[in-house]
């Protein structure tokens, strides 16, 4: 049985650590507070990570034009673009929960520029094209070929919700990740993952 050297072990800790202790400013935008709020009132144990948060409200402030979020839960990734988008840019989203549509609207009631349809995520076709996707649907991170024609040139798609993997190609749990590998190596885009805490990773494309 080959071991890893005692270095690449004390390295690999070393980085655990390092990731583990993000520096981040403890004040949430107020919309991003709300929707954290009706996700613990609606029993959510995950949702958009305060780091991933903070990326895309960093990329929704370069866009223009239309965003949209495949997978609204509870408006938390929504609410993010919305706290770094511009006023000009529309964020549109759709959840199939028509109960959980009618939450997440009561909270967005007030911003314009957001649009939260009750209905299936290929609502949001019409709406196209996009400047920025965030999605967290695996069903819509396979479809590369659907991604590519809502995105307008130059548009940003951030897949979130991959697990962190040291080999190439990515293996979880002994299953080759095949969606995250056609993401990173599709010549139509500039890719890249990123790594936001030791359990959690997300991939950044730009369409060429």
């Amino acid at each position: 049985m080959h071991l890893p050297a005692r270095g690449h072990v004390a390295v690999r800790c070393e980085v655990h650590d390092r990731l583990a202790l993000m520096s981040t400013p403890p004040e949430l935008p107020e919309l991003v507070a709300q929707t954290l709020d009706l996700s613990r009132r609606r029993g959510f144990i995950t949702s958009t990570r305060n780091e991933t948060g903070r990326l895309l409200a960093a990329l929704a402030a370069t866009r223009q034009g239309s965003l949209a979020e495949f997978g609204t839960g509870c408006g938390v990734g929504s609410a993010w673009l919305h706290s770094g988008a511009p006023a000009s840019a529309k964020i549109v989203t759709a959840e199939l929960d028509p109960d959980m549509a009618q939450d997440v609207q009561r909270i967005f009631a007030n911003a314009e520029n957001v649009s939260v349809i009750a209905g299936d995520w290929s609502a949001l076709e019409q709406f196209g094209p996009f400047s920025m996707l965030f999605v967290d649907v695996r069903e819509v991170m396979e479809d590369m070929d659907l991604l590519v024609r809502l995105l307008e040139p130059g548009g940003i798609a951030v897949l979130d919700d991959f697990i962190p993997s040291d080999t190439w190609p990515p293996i979880v749990d002994g299953q080759l990740d095949s969606v995250r590998e056609r993401w990173l190596t599709d010549s139509r885009f500039a890719a890249a993952e990123m790594q936001i805490d030791s359990t959690a990773s997300l991939v950044i494309a730009t369409l060429r």
